[in-house]
């Protein structure tokens, strides 16, 4: 029974030292290259903001990854967005501009809204102001850092599945 017990301890710190690395595994910061995030790529679809959201992502070529957005509500399109996720001086910013229904610029000419990198890992790529989240290979989270008219925020949910 002695020996039992012991061979049993020693296989729990065994399968606690495999969970511990399976752990750091997950969370190993990875390279900010687009190879990295190319399970990004892929045509998404959702729901948010009381309607459809769809989210079309090419695969990396020529240093960035380029995508289209568009809200659907009660059978119109709301508002357009074209994204680009770059490679810039050893580090990756993702870039957007918005559009309305008819194509009208929200921002001037020369004006992206910009995302600066914070850190990549195998499930999750986080920008300053918007993360994305691998759950498996036909389904992702986005998470959007919205600001209000009154000085604050909100944190918009939109899950994706291909």
């Amino acid at each position: 029974m002695k020996y039992v017990l012991i061979i049993v301890f020693l296989f729990s710190i065994s399968l606690s030292a495999q969970n511990q690395a399976a752990i750091k595994h997950n969370k190993k910061i990875l390279e900010p290259k687009l190879e990295n995030i190319k399970w990004i790529s892929g045509n998404w679809k959702g729901e948010a903001f009381g309607g459809h959201v769809e989210e079309n992502w090419s695969e990396p070529s020529g240093g960035s990854m380029m995508a289209t957005f568009k809200l659907i509500t009660d059978g119109k399109v709301s508002f357009y967005e074209i994204e680009i996720i770059r490679e810039v001086e050893n580090t990756l910013v993702l870039q957007l501009k918005h559009f309305d229904n008819e194509l009208k610029g929200w921002e001037s000419k020369n004006e992206t809204v910009d995302f600066p990198l914070k850190e990549i890992t195998a499930n999750k790529v986080v920008f300053e102001g918007m993360t994305f989240e691998k759950v498996n290979d036909n389904e992702m989270n986005v998470f959007v850092n919205i600001k209000n008219g009154e000085g604050g925020a909100e944190i918009i949910a939109f899950n994706y599945k291909k």
